[in-house]
């Protein structure tokens, strides 16, 4: 009776026991397989966080190469021009000095009285018009044609009746030149200067007309060594002696 009884004890207690060791089997099973998916877990975390900064790295890249090629194409573009200014500075400089090294161009002393026109009378040829051989030469131009200063000078006569020398003359202007030489403008429709006033080479002062002893619209011009008429040179050669050719 007594050995019945401690056996059923005896087994009682090492079911009890079997029992606990699968019960603790299973529960470091468990906590293993909580292990494991935890590391699993941060190890996809830990590739997730990777991959995201190796993006964000290539994209801070990328934007960081984009920026340099843009500032380099700006350097290159404000360069280019840089070199162009400097290029059109140096040539406007080249130009000037090339300006400045040539001499100046001299202003003509004497011009002739009108700018267009055809030459008819000469002096010295003999016609019916004169008394004796025509005095000066003659510049066909319309009538209202600018007659300008040869020289300049003083007006010594200005007006009709040839200023003073004849109504053969009709309007016209003597110029005193100041070296002993006189010009005279005749057959003019307009006088615009007065006895007294100084005038510039190539300064208007007439209009050519057909006044006077005239055949039609012409300038009749005189060299003179005297403000009166009969003291009358070649104007052509006179003229020529200036440089002003007809």
């Amino acid at each position: 009776m007594f050995q019945r009884v401690t056996s059923r004890s005896f087994l009682a207690s090492h079911l009890r026991t079997r029992a606990a060791v699968l019960a603790a089997g299973v529960g470091v099973s468990a906590v293993a397989g909580v292990g494991i998916a935890a590391a699993a877990s941060n190890t996809a975390a830990t590739a997730t966080t990777a991959t995201t900064s190796a993006s964000a790295s290539a994209t801070a890249v990328q934007a960081q190469a984009t920026a340099q090629a843009k500032a380099a194409q700006t350097k290159a573009v404000e360069a280019k021009k840089a070199a162009e200014t400097k290029k059109a500075a140096e040539a406007k400089k080249a130009a000037e000095a090339k300006k400045a090294a040539q001499p100046a161009k001299k202003a003509a002393s004497w011009v002739s009285p009108v700018k267009s026109y055809t030459v008819s009378a000469s002096y010295a040829q003999a016609g019916g018009m004169w008394q004796s051989a025509h005095s000066g030469q003659d510049y066909a131009v319309p009538s209202g044609t600018e007659v300008v200063a040869t020289h300049g000078g003083t007006i010594v006569k200005a007006g009709g009746n040839g200023a003073g020398d004849g109504p053969a003359y009709g309007n016209a202007v003597v110029v005193n030149h100041g070296d002993g030489t006189y010009s005279q403008y005749a057959h003019l429709s307009q006088v615009n200067v007065q006895p007294g006033q100084v005038v510039k080479t190539g300064q208007k002062i007439a209009l050519s007309g057909n006044t006077g002893n005239s055949s039609g619209p012409h300038l009749h011009f005189e060299i003179r060594t005297s403000s009166g008429y009969g003291s009358a040179i070649d104007p052509v050669k006179f003229l020529s002696g200036k440089g002003v050719r007809l």
